[in-house]
């Protein structure tokens, strides 16, 4: 029994051994050894011969070091490669190489060494830096002076001197990773201790505030507008690992010399451009790619799952602020999106699905142009909140507005707080919905789409019953007989809630629509241009509001009906479009494309063959409705 034991127990120790030899504490270490290797030899040597002895000894020490970390590691398949690779660079420095040949040598294993052993390249949210400016004064300021100069009394004591951030030379072949090992384990032999006793955020805004010195702000707002305009260079940097590995020199080789040194002078003050970048587009453009990639492989299902997140999680939650820029574009992207995923179910060809994805790819491109923060101006934002709010704001108010008129016009004005209270609880609950996605939860895609989806239909079931039914009370005798049966009493509490569900059902789906805009055109700097569009739009809509009521009291009652009745089914045959291509866009419903069909939002006209056939069966009931009510008697009020 005990022998058993014993080797379960040395098994045991044998994987905790490998996992704590695993950790990435070495692999950081070796890597921030290479990188000052990189930076520093050529202050050592230069045309073969040894020019500072201290330094040359530093750099022999560094690379042993590197040897021995690097023969430490656990077992890779890429390890003996990276073994390899440390002794050719101890050979470098003993022959006294060039300092290129070293520092390209020390880079590439570096890169090789991060490939096989990956630990985290930058931080997990967009450095504070202000708070990194705080600590740079509290604890950096001494010695490597308030701009970075170094140039303080402290400095001038210190043998070897503290590193000069303001130096342009040495900053441009430094990452903020690069910083971030320094500040994190110290460097041995010299004044700079470890800081990592502060917390992880805290050394990364340190790193990316030292790296910030070597580059002014006029340097910085021409990086802006590179930034802005250039979507090739937003692909490059797509996220804060790429841009905390990144160097001004490598760079260089990406962009150019005349881009770099201005775009990491804009991204190093401004980590967030990088985020806001990373999450939409580039994860869309990502996602297709790896659909092609299981379509090649033969899995068809996975290629499905992954093309429909490329709409879902990268497209949709940037679709709405497309929509005020350039909504034709929206229309073509989301037709090509949908195209890849039509293709992949028909099982076309491969070929054939890749250009498909090629011809999203290119639309993304003028997309995450148009989506550029440099694209945006007052005017465009303040007419994109009018235009949205206008446009789901009217929706809704014909439907609220034929059914006040028709209370009105039937003298049952006690059941006017009903309808009000329909209207006025779904701008509360479009309230709750955006508190919840913004404070509590973020809204998925897909909830988006099904919410947008199934409202939709329900709402147009319902308004094909009260359209049929106002139809029948479009001739006079259906009124009269219908008013003789029920001036007697009030309505009943069935027909009171049926109206307060109804306006609540068709005002929610548009201020849901609404609110999803909002937030996405929504920044610190554009509020009061946006509310200014609403309010605008509010305006507007209370003008409408005003002139359909003031017409209808003067309108004949069973023009009322007529006109109110086709109103109202004309909504229902658009929403039950809308309701089919949301869920479509959710993956729910299968998507079969019309070639040449238009693509007309407004009018819930989507070209694939299931929401055109939603349409005509929601039309064919609302023309069999209207022959029923012609032939036989009107029916009752719905749900009474």
């Amino acid at each position: 029994m005990l022998r058993p034991i014993l080797l379960a127990a040395a098994l045991l120790f044998g994987l905790m051994s490998a996992a704590s030899a695993a950790e990435p504490s070495g692999v950081q270490t070796a890597w921030r050894l290479l990188d000052y290797l990189a930076v520093d030899y050529g202050g050592a040597v230069r045309h073969g011969k040894v020019t500072s002895a201290a330094e040359y000894a530093e750099m022999s020490e560094f690379s042993t070091s590197v040897a021995e970390k690097i023969a430490a590691l656990p077992a890779n398949p890429a390890k003996g490669k990276l073994v390899i690779g440390s002794e050719a660079l101890k050979m470098l420095i003993i022959h006294k190489s060039p300092a290129d040949e070293v520092a390209a040598a020390a880079r590439k294993l570096g890169a090789d060494l991060l490939a096989a052993y990956p630990v985290p390249l930058g931080p997990q949210n967009a450095p504070d830096l202000a708070r990194g400016a705080v600590l740079f004064q509290q604890n950096c300021a001494s010695c490597h002076g308030a701009t970075g100069d170094a140039q303080t009394p402290m400095a001038r004591q210190l043998n070897p001197p503290p590193i000069a951030f303001a130096d342009r030379a040495r900053a441009s072949q430094r990452s903020p990773f690069a910083l971030y090992q320094v500040i994190n384990q110290g460097i041995e032999g010299t004044a700079m201790q470890s800081f990592a006793h502060l917390p992880e955020p805290d050394r990364w805004a340190l790193a990316f505030q030292a790296g910030r010195f070597a580059y002014p702000n006029t340097l910085a707002r021409q990086g802006k507008r590179i930034w802005d305009r250039d979507p090739d260079i937003r692909s490059k940097v797509s996220d804060l690992g790429a841009l905390s590995s990144l160097s001004e020199k490598q760079m260089e080789t990406e962009v150019g010399g005349n881009k770099a040194g201005a775009v990491l002078a804009y991204l190093r003050a401004n980590p967030g451009a990088v985020v806001a970048n990373s999450s939409n587009v580039g994860i869309a453009r990502e996602r297709l790619k790896e659909s092609l990639a299981a379509y090649r492989a033969g899995n068809r299902e996975e290629a499905e799952r992954l093309a429909l997140s490329a709409y879902l999680d990268g497209f949709e939650p940037v679709e709405t602020v497309l929509a005020t820029r350039d909504g034709a574009l929206l229309r073509q992207v989301e037709t090509a999106m949908a195209a890849i995923r039509s293709g992949i179910a028909r099982g076309e060809p491969e070929t054939a699905l890749r250009q498909r994805v090629d011809a999203a790819d290119d639309l993304l491109d003028r997309a995450e142009t148009a989506l550029a923060p440099g694209a945006a101006s007052d005017a465009s934002t303040f007419l994109g909140a009018f235009a949205i709010l206008l446009r789901e704001g009217l929706e809704a108010l014909l439907v609220v507005i034929a059914m006040i008129a028709f209370l009105r016009k039937a003298k049952r004005t006690e059941a006017l707080p009903y309808v009000h209270g329909g209207w006025i609880g779904a701008l509360l609950a479009g309230g709750a919905t955006w508190a919840i996605a913004t404070y509590a939860l973020e809204l998925s895609g897909a909830g988006r789409e099904l919410t947008e989806g199934f409202g939709s239909l329900l709402a147009a079931v319902i308004l094909l019953s009260v359209g049929i039914w106002m139809h029948g009370k479009s001739r006079a005798e259906e009124w009269r007989r219908y008013i003789a049966t029920k001036m007697e009493g009030a309505l009943s509490r069935g027909s009171a809630w049926f109206l307060f569900g109804l306006a609540f059902i068709v005002v929610y789906r548009e201020v849901f629509e609404t609110i999803l805009f909002y937030a996405a055109l929504w920044t610190a700097d554009n509020g009061v241009t946006i509310l200014a569009g609403a309010l605008s739009a509010i305006a507007l809509l209370g003008l409408i509001a005003w002139a359909m009521l003031s017409y209808s009291r003067k309108l004949p009652v069973t023009l009322f009906f007529k006109y109110s009745a086709i109103l109202i089914a004309v909504l229902a045959v658009v929403l039950s479009g809308k309701g089919v291509g949301a869920l479509q866009e959710a993956g729910i419903v299968p998507v079969t494309l019309l070639a040449g069909f238009p693509r007309i939002t407004i009018l819930g006209l989507f070209p694939t063959a299931e929401a055109i056939g939603a349409q005509l069966l929601a039309l064919a009931a609302v023309i069999l409705g209207f022959r029923s009510t012609r032939r036989g008697h009107a029916h009752p009020l719905p749900a009474e």
